[in-house]
Parts: structure tokens; C-alpha cells; sequence
């Protein structure tokens, strides 16, 4: 039997972290179960194998670790059946968006600890083992046995590129992006407007083959440099218009992209609002027959020509806001 592992998740987007956790563990695992989801977590069973990949991949989870159970706070008697591993213990205790705020959490770690140190003694300075206590809907417990680094993303964000422009992604939302899509490794992923590189970059880095095109040809030279800093491969890349990608490209297994909104641009002479018309239309053309598509417009497109399979709702700043869309292609 898979061991069972707890997703502690951020708290960033509605939503997103759920999905995002759910895509990754079906692109990385072959076998594997979604047990239980809510506010602030996922638990997943899956092979233990997985757990390093899983970890390298996903952007919107905090940590990753072994569940060992969940109780109600007036009850836990659940808790005296909970084994730990050989090692002294100790637990820290983390809210999720402030919920079960009206209890003490101070106490629920005493009244955790006094059960859990039948076999274990507690050792809080030094502890060889530390049981992390999320409180959301429940108490859930778990040993963390991956923290996500959010340092690594954050040295390939924008300003730390050699060639950047003011507006990019953050990396961690570039890599949250193509995980929505559920792309595995290996497969051919299309930014067709690549701008400085950053969804480039985060699908070269999981692995996959990354393909950049940009009307702008300094945006493509650029984006090649940036790849090259990071000591990452351009599998294809060209300049072209949007409107010609399906003259250039085919049977694509994923596109992610950021069009351009609210901002200048090159592309033709088109406003940002034809661009992502023309956008639309060329992305299914160029995808294979169920290949995904991730498309970040200001508002929840029409998806008359791919079936629309998720919108997540990110608020950015005043009245903007980003809708990252997971698109499928059900052209034959």
C-alpha cells in the first residue's frame, strides 16, 4: 500500500494550489489516489518514489509531508492509534488563513504531545522529529518531508534575467501556469509569445521541451540569452506574428502563454484586445488532438474554440485581475 502524504498549500489564489497539487501528482504518478481536500490542504496517496519529483515541480504548496491523521479538537481520541518514528518529537502548530482562531492552539499542542509521547519523548530545542499541526476545518497532523524553496524561483525572477522587461510573471506563477495544464515531462510546450522567457524557462526547468516564438525579435533574442544564463535548451524558436503560428508549428502537447493586456505592443499593429482574439483562434491549430492549453487573459474568456476544463481568478492590483484558463483541444 502508496504511503498517504499531506500538501500543505498556500493560501494565494482560490483554488489554484488545490489544482495545481492535483495536476502534478497525475503528470508525476502513475498510481495514486486523492484522498481528502480543504481549505489549506490535499492528502494524496502515491508512491514514495514520487515524492523528490513531485517536489521539484510544485510552486503553490508550502511543504509536503507524511499524514498521520485528523480529528475534530474536542476529540482526540483519534489520535492514541498515531505512531511516530524512532526519535524525539515536537509539534508546531500553523493556522490557515486565521481559521479555528478562537481556540488555543497552545493547548491543542499539550493535549497532541501528552498522546503522542507514549513512545516518544518530547524534546523541543532539538527535536528529531518535528509534527506540524495545520488548523483549518480540522486538526491535521503531519511530519514535514519537503519544504518547497521558494528562494530558487525567486533568482530567476524577472529583475535577476539578464535581458527583462518590467512586466513578466513571477516565476512561481509561470511554473504554476504550465502545472495547471497537467504537462509532463518530455512533452513540447509552446510559449507563443515568449516575451523574456519567463514560462520558457520554468518548462525547460521541469523538463520538458520549450518552445519560444515572439513577433518582437528582440523579445525572442532575449529570451534565448535569458535561457542560455540559466544554462537551459531552446528546443525550437522563431519570430512570428500569432496569427502565423499554425503556418510554423503543429502537433504542440502544451501551450502556456501571457498575452499582452493593458500594454504596448508590437504584434501588427493590433490592439491587445485582437491579439488575444487572433490568440484563440491560432492556439487550438497548432495543438495536438487533447493537448492543453494555459492562457492568462484579464477576464474569463469565451472558449468557444477549445472546451474550457478550469478558470482560477488571481487578484493583481485596483481592478486588474488575472484568469489563468486551462483550455483542451477537441479538434481530431
Amino acid at each position: 500500500m502508496d504511503p498517504v502524504f499531506f500538501f500543505e498549500l498556500s493560501g494565494e489564489s482560490k483554488d489554484m494550489p488545490k489544482a495545481e497539487a492535483e495536476r502534478c501528482i497525475e503528470a508525476e504518478c502513475a498510481r495514486h489516489r486523492i484522498i481528502g481536500t480543504g481549505p489549506g490542504y490535499l492528502i494524496a496517496s502515491f508512491p514514495e518514489d514520487r515524492l523528490d519529483c513531485l517536489a521539484e515541480r510544485i510552486a503553490l504548496t508550502h511543504s509536503i509531508g507524511r499524514y498521520l491523521g485528523s480529528y475534530d479538537p474536542d476529540d482526540i481520541g483519534g489520535l492514541s492509534s498515531i505512531e511516530l518514528p524512532r526519535g524525539t518529537f515536537a509539534i508546531r502548530a500553523k493556522r490557515f488563513e486565521g481559521m479555528m482562531k478562537d481556540l488555543d492552539s497552545q493547548k491543542l499542542i499539550r493535549d497532541a504531545g501528552d498522546l503522542l509521547s507514549k513512545n516518544n519523548d518530547v524534546n523541543l530545542r532539538d527535536p528529531e522529529i518535528i509534527v506540524k499541526m495545520q488548523l483549518c476545518d480540522k486538526v491535521h497532523l503531519f511530519i514535514e518531508e519537503r519544504s518547497i524553496d521558494r528562494n530558487i524561483m525567486e533568482k530567476r525572477k524577472v529583475s535577476e534575467r539578464p535581458f527583462f522587461s518590467p512586466i513578466s510573471l513571477h516565476p512561481k506563477y509561470a511554473r504554476a501556469l504550465i502545472n495547471l495544464t497537467g504537462a509532463k515531462r518530455g512533452d513540447v510546450v509552446l510559449d507563443p509569445f515568449c516575451g523574456t522567457g519567463g514560462l520558457v524557462i520554468e518548462a525547460a526547468e521541469m523538463g520538458m521541451r520549450a518552445v519560444a516564438s515572439d513577433f518582437d525579435e528582440d523579445m525572442v533574442l532575449g529570451c534565448r540569452e535569458n535561457m542560455d544564463f540559466y544554462g537551459l535548451e531552446l528546443h525550437d524558436h522563431d519570430v512570428i506574428d500569432i496569427r502565423d503560428i499554425p503556418d510554423r508549428f503543429s502537433d504542440i502537447d502544451v501551450v502556456v502563454t501571457d498575452p499582452p493586456y493593458g500594454r504596448s505592443t508590437k504584434t501588427g499593429g493590433d490592439d491587445a484586445l485582437g491579439i488575444q482574439k487572433s490568440a484563440m483562434s491560432s492556439i487550438p491549430k497548432v495543438l495536438r488532438p487533447g493537448g492543453k492549453a494555459g492562457i492568462i487573459l484579464p477576464y474569463e474568456a469565451d472558449a468557444s474554440t477549445m472546451e474550457l476544463d478550469a478558470v482560477f481568478r488571481q487578484h493583481v492590483h485596483g481592478s486588474l485581475s488575472r484568469h489563468y484558463h486551462v483550455f483542451r483541444n477537441s479538434g481530431h
